[in-house]
Order: structure tokens, then sequence, then C-alpha cells
């Protein structure tokens, strides 16, 4: 009997963190699985996200190692990290998404993707900490959405969706979706996968499993975990948010906000523009 082979690759969003089962994480793609095919097609499911990986990861390790697990279905959610990280450029960013997504095009394998909210506004951040993460977050969708379309991915618009919005859906860390979160996320890629023609199996289930965290394990995993996390993100992000912060306080006070709006949208089209560029055939 043939399977249906289904490979995610990703952060810890597809890890599965903020859905713990026992001593691991589960998360939205392994909730999405078993309904990608009739209940008589058996799925083969690999998890190959990393927490903290960014696009460079993905390209260089995951990719490798998935096209040799030849799958039928891959997902890839990332580019959220690069975004925290002063190493980040929108051009760098474009050229390993439109790599990932050719490869596996090239095999014949489907591709998922989606666009992301940004971490500052998952955080509560003052505003001239959250802008600069949002504008970079609206960067990077701004080319997931245009190379999906390019390699004929299956897109989840993910960042405007109104139930992202609920705090019921988010773990304690407010930028990982807690169980519920996760399960909505399975349900709607399920959604226009169905839409798509490709999930042909159930539903995933709505419904929570698990009861959600009380406040004291919320606030624990705050002082544990989730100040490590922070301190990680900080050593390396900081200064540069700092710098960036400090630009966002002096274009608002002068009045040229709009500036950098541009500046990022340019960024995004020269990127784009590239790639294109780079696809041209020589003309002798």
């Amino acid at each position: 009997m043939r399977r249906v082979r289904f490979v995610a690759l990703g952060d810890s969003l597809t890890e599965g963190v903020g859905d713990p089962v026992g001593d691991r994480w589960r998360g939205w793609a392994e909730l999405l699985a078993p309904g990608l095919a009739p209940a008589d097609t058996p799925v083969r499911f690999t998890n190959l996200a990393v927490s903290g990986a960014q696009t460079r990861d993905v390209l260089e390790r995951q990719t490798p190692a998935a096209l040799a697990l030849e799958p039928d279905l891959v997902s890839v959610l990332i580019g959220v990290n690069d975004t925290l990280r002063c190493t980040f450029d929108i051009h760098s960013v474009a050229e390993r998404l439109d790599q990932v997504y050719a490869a596996f095009r090239a095999r014949g394998t489907v591709v998922m993707t989606a666009c992301l909210p940004d971490p500052g506004s998952m955080l509560r951040l003052p505003g001239a900490l959250a802008r600069p993460l949002a504008r970079r977050q609206r960067a990077v969708n701004a080319v997931v959405h245009a190379l999906s379309e390019r390699h004929g991915a299956v897109h989840l618009h993910a960042a405007e969706e109104e139930w992202l919005r609920e705090r019921a859906v988010w773990s304690a860390d407010r930028l990982h979706p807690g169980e519920l979160g996760h399960r909505r996320l399975a349900l709607r890629f399920h959604t226009v996968l169905a839409e798509a023609g490709i999930a042909g199996g159930s539903t995933p289930a709505a419904e929570p499993e698990f009861p959600a965290p009380t406040r004291s394990a919320s606030l624990l995993w705050l002082a544990t975990a989730g100040t490590a996390w922070v301190a990680r993100r900080c050593t390396d992000l900081l200064p540069q948010l700092l710098t960036l912060a400090a630009s966002e306080v002096r274009h608002r006070a002068g009045g040229t906000s709009a500036r950098l709006d541009l500046s990022a949208s340019h960024a995004v089209a020269a990127a784009l523009s590239a790639l294109s560029a780079a696809e041209q055939p020589d003309v002798a």
C-alpha cells in the first residue's frame, strides 16, 4: 500500500513548542498529518524542525535531509528567527527560500508555506521596539507570499488570521501557540490543502486534549525556560534593536517614519527583482 510522506521543516513553531505531550513537543504539523489521507492510506510523518532555526538552517541542513526522504508534501515555515538577529538581510532570506522551494518543486513535492505574525506584537513590546520587528516580518511575509506564488506552493495567510488575537491560543511565552493555537493552525492548513485537492482525510480535532496550563505553571515557565530564551535572543539582537528603536524615535519626531517603511518595501522589491533577473537566460 502506498504511503503519503509528509516532512515538516522550520523552527520552534513547527517543532511544536507550546504543545507538550509527555516529555516532548507535538505541534500543528503532527496534528495535521493523519488528516492528509483517507483512513486506509498510511501517512509517514517526519518533523525536522528545530527550535531557533533560521532560513540558512533550513536550506543547508533540513532541506537535504528532507529530500532524502522523498516526501510527497513538505511544509516550510521559517523566517521569524531571521528577523530576531542582527544579521537580518531580506536579500539573503529571499535567496535561501527561493532555493528551498525550487529544490522540492523540482522533485514534484507539494510545498506548504505561511505568512506569520510578527514577534513584537505577540510580545506586546513598546512601539519603538515593536515597529522595527514588525517591519522585518512584513518584509519576510512579502517574500514568502511572492515566492509561494512563483513556485506554486499551498500558502496560508496566517499573519492576518482573526483568531491570532485571542489570548487563549497562545502559550505562556506569548510567542508560540498553545495546544489550542496549534490545533487552529492544523485546521487552517487542512482547509487550504483540502481546497487544493491534497488533504483527503478527516479534519483535525478542534478541541484541546489537555487542560490549559495554570497561571502558576505559566509563570514558572517564564521564570525558567522563558527567561533563558529571552536572554539568548537579547545577547544577539538587543544592541541592534536598540539602535533600530532610536532610529524609529528619531524618524517619528521628524515626521519621516514613512521613509522607513518605504525603504523596507524597496529592499523587498530589489530582492525579488534580483531573483527574477537571475532566472533570465543569457541572450547571445
